[in-house]
């Protein structure tokens, strides 16, 4: 895979663009329908779809999973700007929302040394940030626009094609994928929200066999996100129970686990 943006002839294409952001996404976007495949069904290649539609940026025509690109310089921060807040919470509700490309390049030599995916079941409401207002001086004053909280995303909804200029296996890649798609069987937000939260803090334990009371230990963290919930002990253990059905995790007795 050549992790270049520009060779000479994309180089050369790009020149039509008049401002940089464009041409940076001109090569990004060429770059991706050059040499992706889809991490879903492993199709070779995904398709670009025309410019301006609305929501996604390609597709796949074999699994009909859709992405939505974004390219930035340097490594992405904790927080990724995204477009209307208002449209991005309708998108999440009705399930429609893409999965996300996120590619990161070098400048000058507009190499890339990140790109990965986020698969749609990760993206909740309480991973988007709303912005402020526009103000009253701006072209479109009173737009709201939103933020994506890139470091409230467990990594495993963080799957990388290329980590620091290395190209990932294949075979990795769609592992890695199938490993949580049974999250998107959970369409109620909030259930979903307490399976990306047990997710986190087991991830946060930072080894694959764990204990009970080392969930136990993130009962404060779990009951500041969740304060109607009164019992987060007993809630534990039912996201441990679904999480072990769904192959996500192992039960290996007395109050044991291990990430599969």
């Amino acid at each position: 895979m050549d992790l270049s943006l520009r060779p000479a002839a994309v180089r050369e294409e790009a020149t039509k663009y008049r401002s940089v952001p464009q041409q940076v996404r001109f090569m990004s976007e060429r770059w991706v329908d050059d040499h992706i495949f889809c991490p879903n069904c492993g199709r070779a290649h995904i398709e670009k779809y025309a410019n301006n539609r609305p929501v996604a940026d390609f597709g796949c025509p074999n699994c009909r999973e859709d992405f939505e690109l974004k390219s930035m310089r340097g490594a992405p921060a904790q927080r990724i700007v995204d477009g209307a807040y208002r449209t991005m919470m309708e998108r999440l509700k009705s399930n429609h929302n893409p999965n996300l490309f996120l590619l990161s390049y070098d400048y000058p030599s507009y190499v890339v040394f990140d790109f990965l995916v986020i698969p749609k079941q990760f993206f909740i409401p309480a991973l988007i940030e709303e912005r402020r207002p526009l103000s009253g001086s701006a072209r479109r004053a009173g737009w709201i626009g939103c933020n994506i909280l890139l470091g409230d995303i467990p990594r495993s909804g963080r799957i990388f094609l290329v980590n620091d200029r290395r190209v990932e296996p294949k075979e990795k890649v769609l592992k890695a994928w199938e490993k949580t798609l049974f999250l998107r069987e959970t369409r109620e937000v909030e259930a979903r929200g307490w399976l990306l939260d047990i997710i986190r803090c087991i991830e946060n334990i930072g080894t694959r066999e764990f204990t009970l009371d080392d969930i136990y230990g993130y009962e404060s963290v779990l009951g500041g996100k969740h304060p109607a919930n009164r019992h987060i002990k007993d809630k534990i253990r039912q996201q441990l129970q679904v999480l072990r059905d769904k192959k996500y995790l192992g039960f290996l007795g007395r109050g044991r686990y291990r990430v599969l």
